[in-house]
């Protein structure tokens, strides 16, 4: 998924229901074992009230896109931060930053004016810039993940995971691990002789590691890829605490609006390998791991929604049903919820 350089991303996970049976509020959950189910919205969060209007829900863990480094209109990350750390209730949230680290975005203050963008599957300069983005989303450009340049501005003392954990988040939710299945990532690996599982499992552990050495705590959520425990099990599952997937039922097309038909309701990625049969079975190594994982598909018709939700918590997952646009709250939470 791509998010655009004017949004923020906001993923809200909650464990139970706005309360018990019994009409008394349950404690709020801090870590991601306890969150039963999540809300994940991108679009339109810098506007004026997004923040506050988040603020005043329960929910206890929320992922935030983090928007000090936009080259354009930048937006004050720590004070979000401050803002959504706890609860109305008091209770204190745990706050994950989004990152995309198998993706060079051209809207971050890292880019390079002298950069020039790949336009096909070939190299870009400087030369990791491999293709552009497959589904279409602009300024956002597959990368090496393993070069060294790329991995020196998120690692260290001085890398972006370091900055975001002294920042106060409690951990990243990477979007993009799905590189390390990409034609272009493959083509470009093969003729350096890379191994694209073990560079990725590896680059994986050594964000955890950077977001470590400040926060001792620091959680690490990938999104996607669940064929990638397959390439080194033990070590992959090591180094997540959690797994999150799109489209396990349902996806929507990139660029459209809420309630356009297109942005929920298709069924067209769900052949041979990424059948929801085998997306499933997939997902079992994780949870048979003890790992968490997180669904969302995109859905406009309630009744796809409501059937989701069943089919998801059936096969212990923690479902969300919402929109592609992902610009605001979802119309279609959890019946429970």
């Amino acid at each position: 998924m791509r998010w655009k350089k004017s949004s923020v991303l906001a993923v809200v996970m909650s464990a139970s229901a706005c309360g018990g049976d019994d009409g008394a509020e349950a404690p709020l959950p801090t870590t991601l074992g306890a969150a039963t189910t999540w809300m994940y919205q991108i679009q339109g969060l810098n506007e004026d009230g997004a923040v506050a209007a988040l603020a005043v829900t329960d929910y206890p863990l929320l992922v935030l896109e983090p928007g000090h480094n936009f080259s354009e209109s930048p937006y004050d990350t720590e004070a979000m931060v401050a803002t959504l750390r706890t609860t109305p209730q008091g209770g204190e949230r745990l706050l994950l930053a989004y990152v995309d680290i198998g993706q060079a975005e051209d809207y971050r203050d890292y880019w390079d004016t002298s950069w020039v963008a790949p336009t096909t599957c070939a190299n870009g300069d400087p030369e990791w810039l491999l293709a552009p983005d497959g589904d279409g989303w602009s300024g956002n450009y597959v990368v090496a993940y393993w070069d060294p340049a790329w991995k020196q501005q998120w690692l260290g003392d001085d890398g972006i995971v370091a900055e975001l954990a002294t920042m106060g988040f409690d951990g990243i939710y990477l979007d993009w691990v799905e590189a390390w299945d990409d034609y272009c990532v493959h083509t470009s690996a093969g003729a350096d002789g890379i191994d694209v599982g073990e560079e990725m499992i590896a680059f994986v552990g050594q964000l955890g590691d950077a977001g470590r050495a400040v926060n001792p705590a620091f959680v690490v959520v990938p999104q996607n890829a669940p064929f990638l425990i397959d390439e080194d099990p033990e070590t992959y599952a090591s180094a997540i605490d959690a797994l999150a997937v799109e489209d396990t039922w349902f996806h929507g097309i990139g660029d459209t609006a809420w309630d356009d038909p297109e942005s929920g309701d298709q069924h067209d990625r769900h052949d041979g390998k990424w059948s929801t049969d085998n997306r499933l079975a997939q997902y079992e190594e994780y949870l048979t791991r003890g790992i968490p994982v997180f669904s969302v598909d995109y859905c406009v018709i309630e009744s796809n929604a409501a059937m989701v939700y069943e089919a998801a918590r059936d096969a212990g997952l923690r479902p969300l049903v919402t929109q592609a646009p992902l610009s605001q709250l979802t119309d279609t939470p959890p019946s429970d919820y």
